[in-house]
């Protein structure tokens, strides 16, 4: 009686870097799902968004527009095999900027948002940070 044995690993280093690639595209994804949701609430309530954040409607439709059009651009990258790392580290980088642009945002009182904004704004910053955390974890496990 012969027994067969199958490695769990990938035989290929294309197969290798797919498998590592898995959780920076979970991340990527997530990202990118919750990014354009956001962005359609904004664009298409940016009236009932706008009363409860205290925001002006034209500045939500202009970043819901912005973050619909970049939720489907990491979408995208999130849909490669093996996520570019260039392109993953534009990503972070610009989740970075978001983040701390939120926050400044908020400290500095800028647009004048309601209480509900006030606090609206740093949570939001907080989970792009976090997915730039996650993804900054992906991307070392690909590149190693």
């Amino acid at each position: 009686m012969t027994t067969s044995q199958t490695s769990a690993r990938p035989a290929t280093t294309a197969g290798r870097a797919a498998a590592a690639a898995r959780p920076l595209r979970t991340f990527l994804a997530l990202d990118a799902a919750v990014t354009a949701v956001n962005g359609l609430i904004y664009l298409l309530a940016a009236g009932p968004v706008g009363d409860l954040l205290d925001l002006d409607t034209g500045l939500l439709r202009g970043i819901g527009a912005f973050l619909t059009v970049y939720g489907v651009l990491v979408a995208v990258l999130a849909s490669r095999q093996v996520p570019s790392a260039v392109a993953t580290k534009a990503v972070i980088e610009a989740n970075l900027l978001w983040a701390v642009a939120s926050v400044a945002t908020a400290v500095f009182g800028w647009f004048d948002p309601s209480t509900v904004g006030t606090v609206w704004i740093p949570l939001q910053a907080a989970v792009v940070a976090g997915f730039a955390a996650l993804q900054i974890n992906g991307l070392r496990r690909l590149v190693g």
